[in-house]
């Protein structure tokens, strides 16, 4: 079977549109919306994850951690060797460093991070020649939706609402189911 370039993209669509689901499940649980999935090498889902930092108190469990985390366990070897990595908002330095030392192969996004983006916004650290592996970075795929859903979060937020309001999650996203510095970074 001979992939099209349309096919990939069709993929990539499909698989940020699962992040985009997790991120709003993030949303409605009171934590910054930023959703991750992980395939691995033969394309199949290994993890899917949403930020729980507030949650699990801790400051590392942001969705890229816990879905190279959850995949790590599934294939008893830290080495995702082939895997492709979608998450809703740029990634930090913290999770291209783990991304990196995990052999990523391919890493997908959604919007851009300008306050701690680490691929193209604040930093460029896959532009790194030092680095002894390479990760094939594409960007901003659905990021008019993932936009929207941090966007509505921290106005949800500003205003006082209760961190599991179910509008924060939905209204304009497209996303119909139920700490990053978004805020500063998406206002209007």
């Amino acid at each position: 079977m001979i992939l099209t370039e349309a096919d990939g993209h069709c993929r990539d669509l499909a698989w940020m549109t699962l992040a985009l689901d997790y991120a709003a499940r993030g949303a409605v649980q009171g934590e910054v919306p930023v959703g991750a999935v992980l395939l691995g090498a033969d394309g199949h889902l290994l993890a899917a994850a949403h930020n729980t930092p507030v949650q699990s108190h801790d400051p590392s469990a942001h969705a890229e951690m816990l879905v190279l985390r959850q995949a790590a366990l599934v294939l008893q070897n830290y080495r995702l060797t082939g895997a492709t990595l979608y998450v809703t908002l740029e990634p930090c330095v913290m999770c291209i460093g783990a991304m990196l030392h995990a052999r990523v192969a391919r890493l997908v996004y959604a919007a851009s991070d300008p306050k701690t983006g680490a691929v193209e916004s604040l930093y460029h650290l896959l532009e790194d020649d030092r680095f002894n592996h390479r990760i094939v970075t594409e960007g901003g795929v659905l990021a008019a939706p993932s936009a929207t859903l941090l966007r509505n979060f921290f106005r949800a937020r500003r205003r006082g609402k209760g961190a599991g309001e179910a509008d924060v999650a939905t209204a304009e996203t497209g996303v119909e189911t139920g700490q990053r510095s978004g805020d500063a970074a998406l206002q209007s």
